[in-house]
C-alpha cells in the first residue's frame, strides 16, 4: 500500500508496508482477521508464494479460496472444506432418495384412484386398451425413457401377446 495505513498483513507482521506489497490490494487494513486467519493456517511466506505465481487477475479469486480454506480449517482442522462438501453431498443424496420415495408414494396413490380393470364392455380380448389408455399416465412422468419403455410396451403387451 505505502500509503498512510498498512496492509493487514504488513500490520500484523509488523513490518513496512512496500509500495508494491503483494498483501495490499487483497488483505485490506480495514480487515485484519481476513490476513491473521491464513497467516495462521498457510503462513504469510507460503501465501506469498502462492500469489506470485499467479496472474495478477487470479490472485482475487485465489485469496478468496486462501480464506474460505483457512476457516474450513480452523473449524474442522482434519478434514477441512472437503468435510463440508462431504457434509453437503450427504444431504443431497438423503433428499433425492426421499424425493424419490414421494414420487413413488404419489404414483401409488394415483394408480389406487384409477380402475384397476377396464369395463365390462370391453372385449377381453383386446388387451391393447389397457397399454394405450391407461399406462402411458403412470409412465410419463417427465423422463424420456419413460416415453421409449411405452413405447416398446404399445409394442409388446404387459402379457406378452404381440400387438400390431
Amino acid at each position: 500500500m505505502g500509503g498512510n495505513s498498512p496492509c493487514a498483513s504488513c500490520k500484523l507482521l509488523r513490518r513496512r508496508c512496500a509500495k508494491d506489497c503483494i498483501f495490499a490490494p487483497y488483505f485490506p487494513s480495514d480487515d485484519p482477521h481476513k490476513f491473521a486467519i491464513v497467516h495462521k493456517v498457510f503462513g504469510a511466506s507460503n501465501v506469498s508464494k502462492m500469489l506470485q505465481e499467479l496472474l495478477v487477475h487470479q490472485r482475487a479469486d485465489a485469496v478468496s479460496s486462501l480464506v474460505y480454506e483457512a476457516n474450513a480449517r480452523v473449524r474442522d482442522p482434519v478434514y477441512g472444506c472437503v468435510g463440508a462438501i462431504s457434509y453437503l453431498q450427504n444431504q443431497v443424496s438423503q433428499l433425492q432418495m426421499q424425493l424419490a420415495v414421494a414420487q413413488a408414494d404419489i404414483l401409488c396413490i394415483q394408480m389406487q384412484h384409477e380402475p384397476a380393470m377396464p369395463s365390462p364392455q370391453m372385449d377381453p380380448q383386446d388387451k391393447s386398451f389397457l397399454v394405450q389408455n391407461s399406462l402411458p399416465q403412470y409412465l410419463n412422468f417427465g423422463s424420456s425413457s419413460n416415453v421409449i419403455q411405452y413405447d416398446s410396451l404399445k409394442r409388446e403387451s404387459i402379457f406378452g401377446d404381440m400387438i400390431s
